[in-house]
């Protein structure tokens, strides 16, 4: 009944909020992080158990049991906000970003990078599949 009554909430706040004057939709999660995408290309698709979230950056999938808030925004930062895919923190989805999350994964350093934006894939492990989501983020972005 929870995850119905999110869903509905989700849709109706998408449906009342003017998209075109916001620049960003924000989620809220349940441990106190915000999630931050671009409206640019936004689509919004749910089921039972997740929101998938597609914009001209890629697709991310958030489960609905983590969605405390979402609202739109006319500014990314604010908060602990993250951009999905921004995994050396520097405000942008690159190459760069790539070759952060690989380092990483072969053994460097979780401070020089961002766990959160670094999960891609929305699975809450970061992983070579989140490296594979970020590649086609990127590839379908150009």
């Amino acid at each position: 009944m929870k995850k119905t009554i999110i869903t509905m909430l989700i849709a109706l706040v998408a449906i009342m909020a003017n998209a075109e004057t916001y620049s960003y939709l924000k989620f809220t999660k349940t441990n106190g992080s915000t999630v931050t995408y671009s409206v640019e290309g936004l689509k919004l698709t749910y089921d039972n158990t997740n929101v998938t979230v597609t914009n001209v950056d890629g697709t991310a999938t958030i489960a609905l049991a983590e969605v405390k808030d979402m609202y739109f925004s006319k500014e990314a930062g604010g908060g602990s906000s993250y951009i999905i895919g921004d995994v050396n923190k520097d405000g942008t989805v690159s190459i760069a970003d790539v070759s952060a999350l690989i380092d990483y994964l072969l053994g460097g350093d979780a401070s020089e990078i961002d766990l959160e934006a670094a999960n891609v894939n929305g699975d809450n492990d970061v992983t070579i599949a989140d490296v594979s989501t970020l590649i086609d983020m990127l590839l379908v972005s150009d």
